[in-house]
């Protein structure tokens, strides 16, 4: 193919995935940095350098415990515990839609009903708000059962010009709400504002830092290792709403949204969020800045406008067993994760954030990863989105850590993922262009392991590959992205039960000429494109450098649409979903079989977790990860 026009492929490439990386329509973010990793001693217990453990409801009661207890409740909030508590004595409940029923015996019955009585007599707040501000270092904020819907924080402006002072100029040339403008104006964007650390007199620089590792102008600990959890049943039992009108709007539904952010903790390093619902911020329901070390356990977040969770420029975090529905970007979101994969300065690789046991559906993205670097995504379900997942390397918003690289997605349920945001009737406002039918989709990372999935039912494409040449992201180097990432041990196109439901195609990627020890093996019968016998089965290819018509006409395509601002599905595909795939018929991609390690039919990995590799010759060395977070 002609270099000219190569070049424009990958421009096209570029430009799809600068929208579709995650740029937020509302503010952009601050020049962020990665947190200090090490734990923070000037706290006892330390805070940071390490996800931090949930303490028991229970002990916010015992008079040895660390930190003082604030309780947040409504006039009906014991009522309201009752009730729960004896439903889920009687009938059960579900932590998420695809976990199993669990049951309150009736010791842990009684033992939760004396909890909130007592509860009740300590509650001195009616707003979380007033609470947060009240705590310090090791304390708790215990939210009894309710809707909050934070009317002392609503009444404040948003925007207030009065705060235009705080902002930076940003990296992209807009103005950003900086740490200082959060903390003058905490209630401006968000309902629920944590600030974590004091602000000082030390300069940000702008230009920001080209390294990124350590915050220039971090404080003092002032709300480290706080936690703020509802003491009911479940999450649903303690809800925090943004709606204009709460009190006509569905909760799993959309809505006109009061202020942007539901809760926001900002260098609030320790901390922990469990059992409650955020719905309908205009921007995230919740929002991690610059923490190090953070637990988000037991929560569920609906028909936020961007993201559900938005995990920015934190380590050491983890978030289980959640729910993500309804969000016009993505549903979990670890953006500008610390380089602690390939790109590492540390003394070993390691992972810095977790998502697992969450279910994640009906959003436009379920996990987007924009420099994502050295993530775990484990053991969740992932359906019924337009995209299930996507990570990749554009700058966006001023996001660190280029290229993204190092993350780990295995043991997932990728399905159904058909949901076709653009069309006229969709509940969910798109805020990016993805294709509809993706599984996954990885547009320019490096040494990302997509292993031990099933992933079935996605109707254009189990996981797509893109390479993004660095010179189209502004940089001048030309080949640092899109190398290395394996897929390997995943089980294409058939469900837990063993029908054959399959994808579209199960691997489709460009085989950029860039492209270097991309591989896909042991996944038994798969359809491709490029057809199957350019599929390299081991990590030691040398891209053929072949770039196919049917993916120059289709990235053309969309990349047109994409410019001009539409999501037109009559010029551009992905706007629409894609015909079911016959169960019985392969693709007319082409197909092939590569032997299974192991049964066909497991669905989780066994194999050790030690797959940073690098290849020199013919030889393919890997190095343990330092942690499994």
């Amino acid at each position: 193919m002609d270099s000219r026009v190569l070049l424009s492929l990958l421009a096209a490439i570029t430009a799809f995935f600068a929208l579709a990386a995650g740029v937020a329509v509302g503010h952009v973010e601050r020049s962020s940095y990665w947190p200090n990793p090490a734990p923070d001693r000037s706290v006892n217990p330390a805070a940071g350098g390490k996800v931090p453990e949930a303490r028991s409801l229970a002990s916010a009661l015992e008079k040895s415990t660390r930190g003082d207890t604030y309780v947040v409740c409504k006039p009906n909030s014991l009522g309201k515990a009752i009730r729960s508590i004896r439903s889920a004595r009687e009938n059960g409940w579900k932590l998420r839609p695809k976990g199993s029923t669990k049951r309150l015996s009736r010791e842990d019955a009684d033992r939760m009903l004396r909890i909130n009585r007592k509860l009740a007599e300590r509650c001195r707040f009616r707003h979380i708000q007033a609470a947060v501000n009240k705590a310090g270092n090791n304390d708790r904020v215990v939210v009894m059962p309710g809707l909050y819907l934070e009317e002392t924080s609503r009444r404040k402006p948003t925007n207030d010009p009065k705060c235009v002072q705080f902002e930076e100029e940003s990296e992209n040339g807009q103005g950003a709400a900086t740490y200082r403008y959060q903390v003058k104006c905490p209630n401006d964007q968000n309902l629920i504002f944590v600030q974590g650390r004091k602000l000082t007199k030390e300069a940000v620089p702008f230009p920001p830092r080209e390294n990124r590792r350590g915050i220039p102008d971090a404080g003092a600990c002032i709300r480290c290792n706080l936690q703020i959890e509802g003491s009911g049943v479940k999450a649903d039992d303690v809800v925090v709403d943004l709606a204009e009108r709460p009190l006509a709007t569905e909760l799993r539904g959309p809505a006109d949204p009061i202020k942007d952010v539901g809760i926001r903790a900002d260098r609030a390093d320790g901390f922990v969020l469990r059992k409650m619902t955020f719905a309908h911020g205009n921007e995230h329901g919740i929002y991690v800045h610059e923490t190090d070390g953070y637990l988000l356990a037991k929560v569920k977040l609906f028909y936020n406008k961007d993201y559900g969770t938005l995990t920015f420029t934190s380590d050491h975090g983890v978030t289980k067993d959640c729910e993500a529905m309804g969000h016009g970007d993505a549903g979990v979101y670890p953006g500008a994760s610390p380089e602690t994969a390939e790109q590492t300065t540390e003394g070993a690789r390691r992972l810095n954030q977790l998502i697992t046991r969450c279910d994640v559906h009906h959003n436009t993205l379920g996990y987007s990863g924009t420099m994502g670097n050295a993530t775990r995504v484990a053991n969740n379900n992932f359906y019924d989105n337009t995209t299930a997942i996507a990570t990749e390397s554009l700058f966006a918003g001023g996001h660190p850590g280029y290229p993204q690289d190092g993350s780990v997605f295995e043991d997932n349920n990728i399905y159904s993922n058909n949901f076709n945001s653009y069309s006229a009737g969709s509940d969910v406002e798109p805020r990016v262009p993805v294709p509809v039918g993706v599984g996954i989709l990885i547009g320019g990372g490096n040494g990302n392991t997509i292993r031990g999935n099933r992933i079935w039912n996605n109707w254009r494409r189990g996981t797509m590959l893109f390479h993004v040449p660095d010179a189209l992201s502004g940089l001048s180097s030309v080949n640092s992205v899109s190398h290395r990432n394996r897929q390997y041990d995943n089980i294409m196109g058939r469900a837990p039960n063993g029908d054959r439901l399959p994808n579209g195609v199960d691997f489709w990627w460009d085989d950029a000429a860039q492209q270097r020890n991309n591989c896909w093996y042991d996944n038994g019968r798969v359809t491709t494109s490029p057809p199957a016998p350019v599929l390299p089965s081991k990590c030691r290819n040398t891209s053929l450098g072949a770039t196919y018509g049917v993916q120059s006409a289709e990235l053309f395509a969309c990349a047109a649409a994409i410019d001009a601002d539409t999501y037109d599905p009559n010029a551009c595909a992905w706007f629409r979903p894609p015909p079911r795939p016959s169960s019985s018929a392969q693709s007319s991609a082409g197909s092939m079989t590569l032997p299974m390690a192991g049964s066909a039919a497991r669905t989780r990995l066994t194999a050790p977790f030690s797959d940073f590799c690098v290849l020199s010759g013919s030889t393919l060395t890997c190095a343990p990860f330092r942690d499994r977070l």
